[in-house]
This record gives C-alpha cells, sequence and structure tokens, in this order.
C-alpha cells in the first residue's frame, strides 16, 4: 500500500500538468456560455458587430503601430488580424481583443534599429516558448503582483517615448532620423528648416476628429473616419504640397498576406547572445505584464459574472499568439486595452467576436489596400498621438497618489527612466528598487499609522 501511495503521489503532478495543457489547448472552454443566454442568433450578431467595428478601427493603428517600430504597414494589419484569432480561440479572456500594442513600439523598434525581421521572428518565438511553459507553470500570479505604481510609469514613459516618436511625421521632416530620445531631438533640430504647416495641420486635425468622434459614440470608427477626411483633403487641396505618402516610404501594400517569415539562425557570439536575451525578455515581460491587465480590467469593465479570466491560460495564448504571428510576417503582439474596452462597450459577448475581427479586418484591408497607400504620413502620426494621449488615464495617476510618496516616486523614475534608457531597464530597475525599499518605507510608515489611530 505504501508503494502505491508513493506512486500516486509521484504520477500525480504528471496528471495535473497534463490536464493543465489539455485544457489549454481546448478553445471550448468555457468562455463561450454567455452566448446561450437567450437568442443564440441575436448574440452571433452582437459578436459580429463588435468583430466589425473593432476591424475597422484596428486597420490604421495596426498601420501606425508597424511604421513606428520600423516595420511594414501590411505587416501590423496581418500581425493584428491572426493574433486576434489565435488569443481568441487559445487566451484566457472572454473579451480581450489582441493586436500589436504602443508597450511593444520601443521595444520592436530598438531591435530593428540594429537586426532585421528574422531576428525579431527568432526572438519572439524564444518568448512564445517561455510563456507559454509560464502558463504551464502557473505563473500569472506573479505577474500580477507588479505594483501599480510601476505600470502607470511605463505606460506615461511609453506613451511620452510615442508622441516624440512620431514629431518628425507630423512636423512634415523627412530625413531619417534615430530611434533613440536624444537622437529623435537632435535630429529635429538639425533639420529643422524642413519644417511645414501643411503636415502639422494634417496630423493635429487627424488627431481632432479622431478623439472628437469617439466622444459621440464608441461605435463611430473614429481612426478609419480620421484617416479618411484628412487623406482626401491631402489629394485634393494640398495635392502640391509635397507631403510624404505611406506609399513613397513603404510603396506598395501587398494585398497576399499570407506570407512565411522564417526565424534567423543564432549567432553565437556575445553581442548577439545578449541582445537576444534583452530582447526575448522585454518581449516576456510587455506580453505578459498587458495582456494580464488588459483581462482584468476586461472582466471589470464588462461586469463579468460568469467565468473569470484565466491568467495561466491567458499567458498560453500569448505565447501562441507570439510564437505564430511573427512566422506570418507579423511581429509580437499582446492584449490591447483600448481596443477591448471598445469591443466591451459595443456589446461582444465571446472570444467570437475576436475570430470576426480576423476575417473581416483581412477583408475591409485587401480592398482598401489602394487607398491606404495614399494616406499622409503625418496623419499616421496625429493616429498614434491620440493613442499616446489615450494611454495614461487621470484616475489611474490619482490612485497612485493615494498609495504615498514611495509610488509616486517610484511612478516618476520607471517613467523617465523607460524614455531615457529603454522599456526592460527602466522596468527591471524600477521592480529593483520597489522590491529593495518597500520594507523600509512599511517600517517607516508603520509608527505614524500607529499614532494616527491612537488620536
Amino acid at each position: 500500500m505504501q508503494a502505491t501511495m508513493e506512486a500516486t503521489t509521484k504520477t500525480l503532478p504528471d496528471e495535473t500538468n497534463w490536464q493543465r495543457l489539455l485544457f489549454f489547448m481546448n478553445p471550448q472552454d468555457g468562455r463561450y456560455e454567455d452566448l446561450a443566454k437567450g437568442n443564440w442568433k441575436l448574440n452571433v450578431l452582437r459578436d459580429f458587430t463588435a468583430g466589425l467595428i473593432v476591424a475597422m478601427v484596428a486597420i490604421p493603428l495596426a498601420m501606425g503601430f508597424a511604421m513606428a517600430s520600423g516595420l511594414r504597414p501590411e505587416q501590423g494589419i496581418v500581425g493584428g488580424a491572426v493574433a486576434g484569432a489565435i488569443g481568441a480561440l487559445f487566451g484566457g479572456s472572454k473579451y480581450q481583443v489582441y493586436g500589436p500594442t504602443a508597450a511593444f513600439i520601443p521595444v520592436i523598434g530598438g531591435l530593428m534599429a540594429k537586426y532585421d525581421h528574422s531576428v525579431l521572428v527568432l526572438a519572439s518565438i524564444i518568448a512564445g516558448v517561455f510563456l507559454m511553459l509560464m502558463g504551464l507553470w502557473r505563473m500569472g500570479r506573479f505577474v500580477e503582483k507588479v505594483p501599480h505604481s510601476i505600470v502607470v510609469g511605463f505606460t506615461i514613459g511609453i506613451a511620452a517615448t510615442i508622441a516624440l516618436s512620431q514629431a518628425g511625421e507630423i512636423l512634415g521632416i523627412k530625413a531619417k532620423m534615430g530611434y533613440g530620445l536624444m537622437d529623435k531631438i537632435n535630429g529635429i533640430a538639425a533639420n529643422l528648416d524642413q519644417i511645414s504647416l501643411f503636415p502639422i495641420v494634417l496630423g493635429l486635425a487627424t488627431f481632432a476628429l479622431t478623439k472628437s468622434l469617439l466622444k459621440v459614440s464608441p461605435f463611430i470608427p473614429a481612426p478609419l473616419i480620421g484617416l479618411a477626411v484628412t487623406t482626401l483633403i491631402a489629394a485634393t487641396v494640398w495635392a502640391d504640397k509635397g507631403l510624404m505618402l505611406v506609399k513613397q516610404k513603404f510603396g506598395a501594400i501587398p494585398t497576399d498576406f499570407w506570407v512565411i517569415t522564417e526565424p534567423s539562425a543564432i549567432q553565437w557570439n556575445e553581442s548577439f547572445l545578449l541582445d537576444l536575451a534583452y530582447f526575448v525578455s522585454a518581449i516576456i515581460c510587455v506580453a505578459a505584464i498587458e495582456s494580464l491587465l488588459c483581462s482584468r480590467m476586461a472582466d471589470r469593465l464588462a461586469e463579468n459574472r460568469g467565468l473569470p479570466f484565466s491568467p495561466n491560460k491567458e499567458l498560453w495564448g500569448q505565447g501562441m499568439v507570439n510564437i505564430f504571428v511573427p512566422l506570418l510576417n507579423g511581429f509580437p503582439h499582446t492584449g490591447a486595452l483600448a481596443r477591448t474596452a471598445t469591443n466591451i462597450k459595443l456589446g461582444a459577448m465571446s472570444p467570437l467576436a475576436g475570430i470576426f475581427k480576423c476575417v473581416l479586418k483581412l477583408l475591409l484591408a485587401a480592398y482598401l489596400a489602394t487607398y491606404l497607400e495614399m494616406v499622409p504620413m503625418a496623419c499616421i502620426g496625429g493616429i498614434l498621438l491620440y493613442v499616446a494621449s489615450g494611454m495614461v488615464k487621470p484616475v489611474e495617476v490619482r490612485q497612485v497618489f493615494e498609495h504615498g510618496r514611495f509610488h509616486v516616486v517610484l511612478m516618476g523614475y520607471t517613467a523617465v527612466a523607460v524614455m531615457v534608457t529603454d522599456f526592460l531597464t527602466g522596468v527591471l530597475t524600477a521592480i529593483f528598487l520597489w522590491a529593495v525599499l518597500k520594507r523600509f518605507f512599511e517600517q517607516a510608515q508603520a509608527p505614524l499609522a500607529v499614532e494616527a489611530a491612537t488620536e
């Protein structure tokens, strides 16, 4: 009997891991439960409508994220579509929309400034494998423990980085500028003679139209309408103003979206391996933190009273997204906060909305490709300014101030460090400071709390 008990003890963890693996690989995991509540045909129609409008919103955003990262516009379109389908099938959230996000721009842009797309594919595949293992080993609960102040801080830092990265496009500077903060500032200073009023007006008009239309209704595909209006102005009234267009910078947008891209071979030298380790770690951090925050936000926003999101299955799904999307000529993706919120506000009830978004986005992009080539780069800059402006919520900053001065300083440090260095350095040093100093501040505040309670 003792031998039997020992055998059971040894095999139980293997059985548990195997059962978890089967659960992760099963798309029918209970997340579609709300479709059966009421008229299922109307519920499917709600998912279809949400998928359609999110697809229309996502096309210009995906193009902008890709170009800001040093990639081609179609890589953002196809990547966001495929990520939406894989995440919907194998992720851990009912409502989350997957796609390119602003948090990845500094990471991918930094890699593309030094290497080519094949190295990005390699780094993303390795990161994807680690994300899947993190889900299998139930590490989702640890990722969720990152302090709110650090999350808000790196969001502020990335928002500022994105806004500055588009300064050249909006100002009309055609000279190639570096990627870093000081490179951008020096590039602008060296090309002041290229600044033109027309791209500035177009960029700010795109920003204002997008923001204003979204205040009217979330049902309006504001980014697409904003681009359409300002592109029409550029193609007619200001056709002779020398505006830089997407097709002039990147060439024609192909409609053959199914392109397989192979990862680069590993170069066995110290410089390459250190860079690879850095970018893999950065992809893991961004994908894990942002997807879990987005999933948690989605359940709260949708007032989900059914099956809650699974953080571990979410990490597994993120791993699959970041393995397969780059292989299809894409780049790393994660849960998209703004598009997820839009998806919920539009009435999405299940991951079916994400699957609809994939199909509809590719169809729309195929038919709109000719028109998307005519978009001025300044208008893309306006879209990304809108993204940057919406990344930081005042209520989140107030929450950090309510947590005390230590967290306010931590938020400020993270924001500045992300801008001056890079995403991973800023976040990891902030986490280190938090881990080292939090006990000191807790002990320092404890006597004050006791004194206040006695009074």
